[in-house]
């Protein structure tokens, strides 16, 4: 499949609410049980895209959305501001085709460019074709937690994978860069 990786604009968000949308009611990447609406699709898109985060999506040669992926913060206390975790969704007939590669391996680079330390992948279901991919992309395991999702009918247990971007541990960030101003302690 021939694609191209681009930033997402807000024109996109209309199809990434139907990928993310099967994805919820098909699949278990994702813990959500509900699909969230365009409102608040729209919602979690501009708080990612103000707060400087990198949100990407890939279009197919006939100009359809094949996937989208974004980092966003692994978790919210300030000293977790130089890590992200990354999300990929792609449509069924996306999957298998290096979309997912092609999106992650452009997330990686961007965050890795804006000043991030540390991606985490936080993949629901201990997907194979997930873990196959982020290992692909150099991602070490850190563990699974058993039993921490209940979909489908079933228990589903979470991998976390870890890459060190750019200086990863080796060297203290710059707390007057980004992302070292994403979080002011009052």
């Amino acid at each position: 499949m021939d694609i191209s990786i681009r930033d997402a604009s807000p024109q996109d968000l209309e199809r990434i609410t139907d990928i993310y949308r099967e994805s919820v009611l098909n699949g278990v990447a994702t813990y959500e049980l509900t699909p969230p609406d365009f409102k608040e699709m729209q919602g979690r898109y501009t708080a990612l895209v103000d707060n400087g985060f990198p949100y990407l999506v890939a279009e197919a040669d006939t100009g359809e959305l094949a996937g989208y992926a974004y980092a966003g913060p692994y978790r919210t206390r300030p000293a977790y501001r130089w890590t992200v975790e990354d999300s990929i969704y792609l449509p069924p007939q996306s999957r298998g085709k290096g979309v997912g590669k092609a999106l992650l391996a452009t997330l990686v680079g961007r965050s890795a460019d804006l000043g991030f330390r540390q991606m985490i992948a936080v993949i629901g279901g201990a997907s194979p074709a997930s873990i196959a991919l982020h290992r692909a992309l150099d991602f070490e395991m850190s563990g699974t937690i058993k039993a921490t999702g209940f979909k489908h009918g079933r228990w589903l247990d979470t991998t976390i994978m870890q890459l060190p971007l750019g200086q990863g541990q080796s060297t203290d960030p710059d707390a007057n860069a980004y992302p070292g101003t994403l979080f002011r302690e009052v």
